[in-house]
């Protein structure tokens, strides 16, 4: 052929890094046949749909067999009753500047971060490091130029704004409870980022994936924050809390206070959705709309709770034994620092071939990750007590 390709995918690294994982572990059960396997590495969840929230989906399911009340194309931008719901999830949490009209539902945060640089032009993308990698993927394929906000043992990994005084309007990620590293910024340390943001003329895409999981008195919303319904889009998803990293559903809050050369920002997300994306279905809306209150919103926070159980019992071991980590109290994710100074990969191959426990590299959320190791809590608390003793030996 003698179409020309789109060279900026070879700025990306060729495998994903679950995928390398995988491999590894592909590998080893191979050769040790019968091992069992704890895996603490991917975040998916096991815990299966609460009772209420699968409820609320088979009734759906039943109401698209009844022609009087079948579906057929969802709304772009979601149904009313997931808007509205979402709406008021922000007014509970003190951000009632969310509006139905400023909610989008998707098929999940990870879409939503991966397509909205669709709408942006070639802005510098600040993001931190460490980092999930699809904030670095998606702006490499769209060639932007990416530079590091760094997280460090030093600053608990939560980033400081650069400094200086010729900063250029930039995209800034910011992810908060953090992934990988599960830290959380306090209120003053999210004010930093918009009074920056704002100064500068940035934007600001927030990743509040994790909010379920904060305990603390932290932001569980970037709008609670004065002045950032004007500097910052938020993206934030079912997966985790409502357990649909099966059943896919998210979404995205673009204000109408953001606007760019006089455009509205959701005026270019909107026509993206709309041309890109033919909504989520039904069924699914539905069940999202059951996590959202009463018995439904219950429930998924008993499965918060249960995860919540198997982080702080990971950071009980970890804090005994004096490794250094962050994470495990408003985040299901520990981060902790690689003993006896070995490198990230070296220990996954280390605690796979001693213990069987599958954990994830921190040299494969950027080059601060380097000397560090993710460990996730989403995996069954008996498992999670065998990881435990394991670890005890380090």
């Amino acid at each position: 052929m003698n179409i020309k390709l789109n060279e900026h995918f070879l700025d990306v690294k060729e495998t994903y890094l679950f995928s390398d994982i995988a491999k590894r572990v592909k590998k080893f059960q191979e050769e040790n046949p019968g091992r069992e396997i704890i895996r603490m590495g991917i975040g998916d969840v096991t815990l299966p749909l609460p009772a209420s929230v699968a409820s609320a989906m088979e009734d759906a399911a039943k109401q698209m067999a009844v022609k009087e009340s079948f579906r057929g194309y969802p709304p772009e931008y979601g149904y009313d009753f997931l808007r509205n719901a979402i709406a008021d999830h922000y007014k509970a949490i003190g951000a009632a500047c969310v509006t139905p009209d400023t909610v989008y539902v998707s098929d999940g945060a990870k879409s939503d971060l991966g397509n909205f640089p669709d709408i942006l032009g070639d802005n510098p993308v600040i993001v931190p490091d460490p980092v999930y990698p699809v904030y670095v993927d998606s702006n490499l394929m769209n060639g932007r130029k990416i530079s590091f906000a760094g997280g460090t043992k030093e600053n608990g990994f939560l980033p400081e704004p650069p400094s200086g005084t010729d900063i250029e309007p930039s995209v800034i990620y910011i992810c908060s409870p953090n992934n990988p590293t599960g830290a959380v910024y306090s209120r003053e340390g999210l004010k930093a980022w918009v009074d920056f943001a704002i100064k500068t003329g940035s934007l600001i895409i927030f990743d509040a994936a994790y909010e379920a999981f904060i305990s603390e008195d932290k932001p569980h919303t970037i709008y609670e924050i004065p002045g950032a319904e004007s500097c910052a889009v938020e993206i934030s998803s079912f997966s985790k809390f409502a357990g649909f990293t099966g059943v896919r559903c998210g979404w995205t809050v673009v204000p109408d206070a953001i606007e760019a050369n006089g455009i509205k920002l959701s005026k270019f997300w909107a026509r993206r959705q709309a041309t890109k994306f033919n909504g989520v279905s039904y069924v699914t809306q539905a069940g999202a709309a059951a996590s959202l209150s009463g018995k439904g919103l219950e429930d998924c926070m008993a499965n918060i709770a249960y995860y919540k159980r198997n982080a702080k019992v990971l950071a009980e071991v970890f804090s005994e034994k004096g490794i250094y980590f962050t994470g495990g109290v408003n985040s299901p994710y520990i981060w902790l620092e690689c003993p006896d100074n070995m490198g990230g990969w070296d220990f996954f191959d280390s605690i796979l071939n001693r213990f069987g426990i599958v954990g994830t590299p921190g040299e494969g959320f950027g080059t601060n990750g380097t000397g560090f190791f993710r460990l996730t809590a989403f995996g069954s608390y008996e498992n999670t007590l065998k990881a435990c003793e394991y670890f005890k030996s380090l």
